[in-house]
């Protein structure tokens, strides 16, 4: 890549704005902006403001060191260290997958289930199988000021992300987290669980987009042979968890609709509703006894 030293900010991010685009990367400009911004410290307001000022030599070998990592197909989210979910900020590592825009789906669906009298309910207990950053479980939260949430997770390090990301949008105090495979651990009765589940069939995995593959945790991709694994977890501890009118909301991946509505029909947990994503997918799946 070309040395930035005394390029203009605005210079600096056409710049990597090209050689981003070069490389068909998503997203060249706003990556470029982001990027400029976490290495110099600057907020989109400062960008502008200062957007003639000169780079001096230690901030473009910065820059330089953030573009490399996107080079190498490093999401920019995991170089933030952040991303945002339905207009909150979740912080991420090495251990817990990157929040996406199709699991908002999820929470809509399941806010779109609970009756609008129950939402200020202080009984409206939830929980989150499988939590990662505590993306949907903080999200529903958020939404629904008197509720309190479990959410768990097999690996301690993704559940202390998560504890991190409850603290910081102050919900500690409507929280907690549990240590355990999906809902092993937990006890009904809860009005509403959530889930998005490793759902690639793992002789997929190799298939996916680099930024996936090689930086989200396998453990959150991998979803064994058919991809069904998760559902079937949940699945095992679910009925015992709802309460009667409560309802189970899951997200699929590309044609698993029918499968996965199938292995909850052994449990007596039927299709409800679906949403499906801007690609037409059916991609939240709201499941109730009928």
């Amino acid at each position: 890549m070309t040395p930035m030293i005394g390029m203009s900010l605005a210079a600096a991010r056409r710049h990597l704005a090209r050689e981003f685009h070069r490389l068909r990367l998503d997203s060249p400009e706003l990556d470029s902006r982001l990027l400029v911004g976490h290495a110099l410290g600057l907020d989109h307001a400062a960008l502008a403001a200062q957007s003639q000022r000169l780079l001096t030599r230690e901030e473009s070998a910065a820059v330089a060191a953030l573009a490399a990592r996107r080079i190498a197909r490093e999401p920019v989210a995991r170089i933030l260290g952040g991303k945002e979910f339905w207009s909150l900020w979740f912080k991420v590592n090495d251990e817990t997958l990157l929040p996406r825009p199709e699991s908002e789906l999820v929470v809509e669906a399941a806010l779109g289930a609970i009756a609008d009298e129950r939402r200020n309910s202080a009984h409206l207990r939830i929980a989150d199988l499988g939590t990662g950053s505590g993306a949907l479980l903080m999200a529903l939260l958020s939404e629904l000021p008197n509720a309190f949430g479990i959410g768990t997770d097999i690996n301690p390090t993704t559940l202390e992300c998560a504890r991190d990301n409850a603290s910081a949008l102050g919900m500690s105090g409507r929280s907690a987290f549990v240590i355990c495979d999906y809902a092993t651990a937990l006890e009904g009765p809860l009005d509403l669980l959530v889930a998005n589940p490793p759902y690639v069939a793992c002789g997929d995995i190799a298939r996916l987009d680099p930024e996936v593959r090689a930086f989200d945790p396998r453990r959150a991709l991998d979803g064994g042979m058919d991809g069904l694994d998760g559902y079937r977890a949940i699945a095992a501890d679910a009925p015992r968890l709802l309460a009667g009118e409560g309802t189970l909301v899951v997200e699929l991946g590309r044609g698993q609709f029918e499968r996965v509505s199938a292995i909850f029909a052994g449990t007596g947990l039927a299709p409800a509703t679906v949403r499906h994503d801007l690609s037409g997918i059916a991609r939240a799946l709201v499941l109730r006894r009928p």
